[in-house]
């Protein structure tokens, strides 16, 4: 069992930072001990922390932190922290301190945009996902996905995969990911991908000057293969652009369920991340919207929904598949939040 758990006698930032080693990042875990202790050179990003609106773990307020510092890292603007970063020294506090006291509000500032994260290392876990789908119905796909981001992962029909030994996906593609893997093997099937659309409230374009910085910043510093693998899905993005609307994803995904569906077409509704960002209401509407879509589903006509989420508890994250007709939901994996590794449980029902 693969949990996270952390001290809730320490700040937001060092009770994240517990989080950051257990998920294998040592460096971004000292990033956030370093910060905690040098946020007094920071006092509007103090502030920011102290009276965050929201709940922080679920808004993921210490990653915004992060992100907000590599961003200046990569930027150049603190050459004492880009060395830190690029790990030419090892002193954290002196970088941290120096860069909050110079950029206190530049700091405050980006951490009140959402998290940008589009991690394509989670394509796998879908990818997985909807190989059960094939096995269950052997219909092609049409995509839905809520919280796109730049949409990277509607290309995952365009990914090849090493899922414990089985080969899916294009096994010539620029973007090959191989999480480590537990359990028994996911069933062999195509990842027939027929359509795929997504939406976002803020939509970012792999063609757009910013994204990748902005995307990159989000990685940790020392995952150097997430960010190679980004840079790949970016480039593969810019031949293949993904469409995602600019809207709330609570009409978009009722219109969308609500279009004609072709039969011998099989429809997924998925999304990775993105419900702690929602508010109740609309977690609940979307949620409602799906289960009423899947109430109407058909043999010929089926639906099936992916949610790669922190289970309710936040110590774990679930891969679950629900099919309709039926409604059943499973639970197919315990999954890293970004995907490095799947412990594959074959459908256990919930």
């Amino acid at each position: 069992m693969h949990r996270i758990t952390s001290s809730p006698e320490r700040g937001e930032l060092g009770r994240f930072a517990e989080v950051a080693r257990a998920l294998g990042s040592p460096f971004v875990a000292a990033v956030l001990e370093a910060g905690e202790r040098q946020l007094p050179h920071a006092p509007r990003t103090a502030a920011l922390i102290r009276d965050w609106p929201g709940e922080t773990g679920s808004d993921a307020v210490a990653m915004r932190f992060n992100a907000a510092l590599h961003a200046i890292a990569r930027a150049g603007r603190q050459p004492a922290l880009t060395a830190l970063y690029t790990q030419q020294h090892d002193d954290f506090d002196g970088a941290i301190g120096a860069a909050l006291a110079a950029s206190d509000d530049v700091i405050a500032v980006s951490m009140q945009d959402t998290p940008q994260t589009n991690e394509v290392g989670r394509s796998a876990a879908i990818a997985a996902a909807l190989m059960v789908a094939y096995q269950t119905f052997g219909m092609p796909f049409e995509l839905f996905e809520i919280g796109s981001s730049c949409g990277l992962n509607l290309n995952l029909g365009r990914y090849g995969y090493d899922l414990g030994g089985i080969s899916a996906g294009v096994g010539g593609s620029p973007v090959q990911i191989a999480p480590k893997w537990s359990g028994a093997n996911p069933p062999p099937a195509p990842l027939d991908v027929i359509a795929a659309s997504g939406v976002d409230l803020n939509p970012l374009k792999a063609s757009e000057p910013g994204t990748r910085d902005r995307l990159l910043s989000y990685v940790w510093a020392d995952q150097p293969h997430r960010a190679r693998r980004l840079e790949a899905a970016l480039a593969l993005a810019l031949r293949y652009p993904p469409r995602v609307d600019h809207a709330n994803a609570v009409p978009w995904l009722a219109a969308r369920l609500e279009e004609a569906q072709p039969v011998g077409q099989c429809r997924v509704v998925y999304h990775s991340m993105v419900l702690q960002y929602l508010s109740v209401r609309d977690r609940d509407v979307i949620i409602a919207t799906i289960r009423h879509a899947g109430a109407r589903a058909t043999i010929k006509r089926p639906l099936a929904w992916i949610s790669f989420e922190w289970s309710q508890t936040r110590d774990e994250v679930q891969l679950c598949l629900t099919c309709w007709p039926g409604g059943e939901t499973r639970v197919l994996a315990i999954c890293h939040a970004y995907g490095e590794w799947i412990d594959w449980r074959a459908g256990t029902g919930r």
